[in-house]
């Protein structure tokens, strides 16, 4: 079976930073740790993927091995280079990638996680509680000529915020934190149910093992209050449905003076009344006047940009399709815009005059349309089908 492609088990782009690797590393591990997931073998196999995907995409060399050669960068008998963490010694093992991302010490690969969660192994106190705000997300809805040319715009959204009167410390200034009464610092409970010892986060401290001594008059202790924020989003031009933009920083302030998390905006494209686009192409349909489809002529198309000149050659025919060069999209990462197409429907007059259906059929008469039906060709062709 194919190994999964490491960007993808990550869940980043292939152009992601160092930061944006540790930050998805951060939020796997935490997810499949054995020790949050204790005998799901599902969740241990994950735990040593992102461990093993995070370690060659972290590093530079193997990075650049990687995206040259794919996993034969790493394969016993590959054809891509075997450096640092290949087959010669095999990879590092996932807790030690753990142990150096979210740093602390102790031997066993359960204590790592416990002191990042405020938890004691077995005495010790809890950690300050610090931990990461959660990302958020905000839909916008912009119309296509705004993704054409780029935009600015002022959203408003809902967040938790660090308490300004705490600086999101959760106490009142001048109070300090202590050992939490209910785990008595460990960060965890332990409870009994028959032959089985079971250990849980501690319900008062959250797993912090520490609570402040005079919890902040503003926010109550939680460090964080709900409050609108405003934020200018540049909407850079050429995006499309589904494009994302992430603003670092502003998604919700993190506990106990942890990191806040990101900001999400996803794109939403409005359907166009004369435009449909297709990648970086633009796509409409123009009618057209069946004397100038038969005579042949130059007629104004609307595009993104103006209007623009399309010459009609003679005898055009309805679904005919015409291509305005650079007349597209511009290109979200090439730079390098997209062309209009434009599809001609001929009109067919619904209301002539008696001097005007006379013509034409004079018209018909002249060219052998009355004598010869259009199309004779195909339907001869088609009898064998009734």
């Amino acid at each position: 079976m194919a190994k999964e492609d490491y960007y993808e088990t990550l869940g980043v782009n292939r152009d992601a930073s160092e930061e944006d690797l540790k930050k998805a590393y951060r939020k796997k591990a935490i997810q499949y740790h054995p020790d949050k997931n204790a005998g799901n073998k599902q969740a241990e196999e994950m735990f040593k993927k992102v461990s093993e995907a995070y370690e060659v995409l972290k590093d530079a060399d193997k990075r650049a091995a990687y995206d040259r050669y794919g996993h034969a960068a790493f394969a016993q008998g590959g054809t891509g280079p075997r450096g640092p963490g290949g087959p010669a010694g095999g990879f590092h093992d996932p807790f030690d990638i753990f142990r150096e991302v979210f740093g602390g010490g102790g031997g066993g690969s359960g204590s790592i996680f416990e002191e990042f969660f405020g938890g004691g192994g077995g005495g010790g106190g809890g950690g300050d509680g610090a931990r990461e705000g959660a990302d958020l997300r905000y839909d916008i809805e912009i119309a296509l000529e705004d993704a054409a040319r780029g935009v600015e715009k002022e959203i408003s959204f809902r967040k938790l915020a660090a308490c300004g009167h705490c600086h999101g410390s959760g106490a009142e200034p001048g109070s300090k934190r202590v050992p939490c009464p209910t785990c008595r610092g460990a960060g965890q409970v332990t409870t009994s149910r028959g032959f089985f010892t079971v250990r849980q986060v501690c319900p008062a401290c959250h797993g912090n093992g520490t609570r402040v001594e005079k919890p902040c008059r503003e926010c109550r202790g939680e460090g964080r209050i709900n409050q609108t924020a405003k934020l200018n989003v540049r909407v850079p031009p050429g995006v499309d449905t589904g494009s994302k933009l992430r603003s670092a920083g502003n998604g919700e302030a993190g506990m106990g003076g942890g990191p806040a998390g990101d900001l999400y905006i996803v794109i939403h494209v409005k359907d166009h009344e004369i435009f449909e686009r297709q990648g970086d192409d633009l796509f409409c349909e123009i009618p057209v006047k069946f004397t100038l489809a038969a005579l042949g002529g130059t007629i104004e198309v609307p595009t993104l940009s103006g209007k623009a000149s399309l010459k009609i050659p003679a005898g055009t025919q309805t679904g005919t399709t015409f291509r305005l060069k650079s007349r597209g999209m511009p290109g979200l990462r090439s730079g390098q815009p997209g062309d209009q197409l434009v599809r001609v429907q001929v009109e067919v007059p619904t209301h002539l005059t008696a001097d005007q259906r006379k013509k034409l059929e004079d018209f018909a008469l002249a060219s052998g349309d009355a004598d010869e039906p259009v199309g004779r060709t195909f339907f001869e062709k088609a009898k064998k089908f009734f």
